[in-house]
């Protein structure tokens, strides 16, 4: 998403909810609702001018109409982070939550970080609908685990038939799920040729060459050190004075972290490279869970790399 250096002259915070909208706009202070339907978020982004930036929350999905109208209207719109905006808000030692409150803060938020803040453009459709059935695919899985779990648990006699038969519809879900991302591989070239390039790497198969495409979009075309913090693999300093503790990784998305354990746990038995790599911090005393995320940051420096040199 690009960012844009034009300042603009409006800042419109929008809390999205399920049933409306609450809408706070920084040029005269008002507050207003609309609903949060099609018709109304058209006519409300066709109201407003180029110089305005919109500001609202992820929130599951529910903002997906209000900034479908604001790309087709032509209108600058940031989608922050939840969790940003939060520690923005309590910055100001403001105690109170509500929905207007909410709006007249991320107004706020885009008038002091407009600059920073990356412009929305609309999602590719086929990586949109990959990204649906990368995570349902996720899901499912850890409900095969908890069954099966369950099933092999003492005392599991009376609901062993029924955990049977949920195991089995699942497995027949998680399958048709991969088919249709194998589907979807096979029918758009440029997906075909990430999944290609991101499987040259050791350790990762099509479930998470698949999965980095779905959920982290930005490969290759970020810096390295980019895409380790946004996998959450970079290790952050905390130095006080005369202390230099312990560096930890954080931040970033959990979810890709889940997904690069198992593949760097296989390059590191497996790929030479890889396994000198992860012997070397071993004998420099460092933990084995430490070594195994410096794989983990490796791998997602590597796949950066061959999708940013990967031919169109």
């Amino acid at each position: 998403m690009p960012v844009c250096a034009n300042t603009p002259s409006r800042f419109i915070g929008c809390d999205v909810g399920k049933a409306e909208i609450v809408v706070f706009d920084s040029r005269d202070g008002t507050t207003c609702s609309l609903a949060n339907r099609p018709d109304a978020l058209a006519a409300f982004a066709a109201g407003l001018e180029p110089g305005c930036l919109v500001i609202c929350e992820a929130t599951g999905g529910y903002e997906d109409a209000l900034l479908a109208a604001l790309v087709t209207a032509g209108c600058p719109a940031h989608r922050a982070d939840a969790r940003k905006v939060k520690a923005f808000i309590r910055s100001f030692g403001t105690l109170g939550k509500s929905d207007a409150l909410d709006a007249r803060a991320l107004a706020r938020y885009g008038t002091e970080r407009h600059a920073s803040l990356a412009r929305w453009s609309a999602p590719d459709p086929a990586r949109e609908r990959l990204q649906i059935l990368v995570r349902t695919r996720g899901e499912l899985v850890a409900q095969r685990v908890a069954c099966a779990n369950r099933l092999k648990a003492p005392g599991a006699a009376p609901v062993e038939t029924m955990l049977k038969a949920l195991l089995a519809c699942l497995a027949e879900q998680i399958a048709a799920i991969e088919d249709a991302i194998d589907q979807i591989r096979r029918a758009v070239p440029a997906i075909a040729k990430a999944t290609q390039a991101l499987r040259s790497i050791a350790g990762i198969g099509p479930a998470t060459a698949a999965a980095l495409i779905a959920l982290m979009p930005e490969l290759g075309s970020i810096r390295r050190r980019q895409a380790a913090a946004l996998a959450g693999l970079a290790p952050h300093p905390n130095q006080s004075g005369a202390n230099d503790a312990y560096r930890r990784t954080r931040g970033g998305r959990a979810e890709i972290k889940r997904i690069l354990f198992l593949p760097a746990l296989a390059a590191a038995r497996h790929d030479p490279a890889m396994r000198a790599a992860y012997k070397a911090l071993i004998n420099r005393q460092k933990k084995p869970i430490v070594a195994i995320v410096a794989i983990m940051r490796r791998i997602i420096v590597i796949a950066n790399a061959r999708l940013r040199d990967a031919p169109n």
